[in-house]
């Protein structure tokens, strides 16, 4: 993976150097062809030696064989640091203008070929030649300028060399092009693809659970890696938070195993003593060991009941049978049911409603088993003397609480209460069973489109608040 990444970069990098460098072969070429036809400044020769030498015939009158030059003739001389001769037909001197000493004044073709071609005068004095044509007549002329800068390059060649040169050259020009965008390009993707094995590999420690990730936000990359890092986190979080989970998990089954062996061992052993002839038992005896075996049997039943009604509230498969249900006589019947029973009817259970009749449409066996949960879970962690009061009330919403003056709850467990597999540290002998209560309760609210919500201290009580829409408020919920 590595390696593909930083070919792409390299290859982009590569056809990006190549092109320039074909772009640049091409515009010199254009420019080398062209420029003898461009007449910007640029190109301009007007002031070369050479160009001087080819016009300044029109500087010279010859007239009755009598040779003057024009006094701008004269001035260019002068400007340039140049001197000229004319010659006749025979190369013999006709004619001179501030020519240095030791110049000859008679030129053999040889002469004049060398002068040209080979050599310069002295130094510093360059020699060019031109020609003036007056009738019949042609005049050569020797034009000398002295400045050491000028300097004149005559070249030989066989174009068949020039071509074996030409692709010879060109070969090796793109090898060392090559060269050098491969070497350019590797340095330029390694440096741009660096910061992205860093992101990969950080990648990588994710996918096997390794969240051990510092990543400096800097670069073109800095989004990615301030994401990863972000990410890193929060799958570290939520690996912790699975382990937590998987704890009290593995905590749950283990009490709710104990809670289940509990009452199955009485039903046993009560069972086989029924069974033993050797025991002899009276009627009461037997009506009384048949009440035991019932007891735990309708225990197991809800444990079991409770495991199934929350895993269906989980996967969102229960359908509920609402009605319209006045809650205030509903809420009422659950108080005094609870106070019937013998374990319970010296609690301090008190019941307040603001009006006789509120209707919600609810389903009524469910409602009725949140309630429950609620005030069970209230009696059993709180000591006997603690009060307990359950109300309802109406007004822009329907509001049921269920409050106590009891132990209250840790802020730690507070956050926690409505968890699956959760039990708090307060739960008593009389807090047996699957320890899904809370959670049930929880999750019937939310499926009937309510709200609850848990206040508490503690050693300040507790307050449970459940938020229901009125059947006739049509605002949002």
């Amino acid at each position: 993976m590595k390696w593909r990444l930083t070919g792409r970069f390299l290859v982009s990098v590569v056809a990006i150097v190549i092109l320039v460098v074909v772009m640049n072969m091409i515009l010199f070429f254009a420019v080398l062809f062209m420029q003898p036809d461009w007449k910007g400044p640029f190109f301009r020769k007007a002031n070369s030696p050479e160009s001087v030498t080819r016009n300044f015939h029109e500087q010279i009158n010859i007239a009755d064989n009598q040779i003057t030059l024009t006094d701008q003739g004269k001035d260019t001389l002068v400007n340039l640091q140049a001197w000229i001769q004319v010659l006749d037909e025979n190369g013999k001197q006709i004619f001179s203008y501030r020519t240095p000493e030791g110049v000859k004044d008679k030129y053999t073709p040889m002469d004049v070929i060398h002068y040209y071609k080979y050599r310069e005068l002295d130094g510093y004095t360059t020699i060019y030649i031109g020609e003036k044509k007056v009738g019949d007549r042609t005049f050569s002329y020797l034009m000398g300028f002295q400045n050491s800068t000028y300097q004149r390059l005559i070249l030989m060649y066989d174009s068949r060399d020039i071509t074996r040169i030409f692709q010879v050259g060109s070969v090796l020009i793109l090898i060392l092009d090559s060269v050098i965008a491969l070497v350019i390009g590797y340095i330029f993707s390694k440096r741009l693809t660096k910061p992205l094995y860093v992101v990969m590999e950080g990648i990588r420690k994710l996918a096997n659970h390794d969240y051990n990730i510092h990543l400096e936000p800097k670069g073109i990359y800095k989004g990615v890696q301030a994401n990863v890092k972000n990410l890193s986190y929060v799958l570290e979080q939520s690996e912790l938070e699975r382990k937590k989970l998987d704890r009290m998990k593995e905590e749950w089954i283990a009490n709710i195993s104990h809670d289940l062996k509990t009452p199955l061992a009485s039903i046993q052993g009560y069972a086989e003593m029924m069974e033993n002839t050797e025991y002899q038992f009276s009627m009461e005896e037997m009506r009384e060991y048949a009440g035991i075996i019932e007891r735990k049997s309708v225990y197991l039943k809800d444990v079991i009941d409770d495991l199934n009604l929350s895993t269906r509230l989980k996967n969102k498969e229960l359908i509920l049978n609402k009605q319209r249900v006045n809650v205030a006589a509903l809420l009422r019947d659950i108080v005094i049911d609870i106070l019937n029973d013998t374990r319970y009817r010296d609690r301090n259970l008190e019941f307040y409603c603001s009006d006789e009749v509120i209707h919600l449409e609810v389903d009524a066996i469910l409602f009725r088993r949140t309630i429950s949960n609620l005030i069970y879970n209230a009696i059993v962690h709180n000591e006997p003397s603690v009060g307990i009061q359950v109300s309802v009330e109406k007004d822009s919403y329907t509001r049921i609480r269920i409050e106590d003056t009891g132990k209250g709850i840790a802020k730690e467990e507070l956050a926690r209460i409505f968890d699956r597999y959760y039990r708090g540290t307060n739960t008593g002998e009389l807090h047996k069973g699957s320890g899904l209560g809370m959670a049930i309760a929880h999750d019937i609210v939310i499926a009937h489109g309510g709200k609850i919500r848990v206040q508490s201290q503690s050693g300040q009580g507790t307050q449970i608040e459940i938020q229901f829409r009125n059947i006739d408020h049509k605002d949002e919920y």
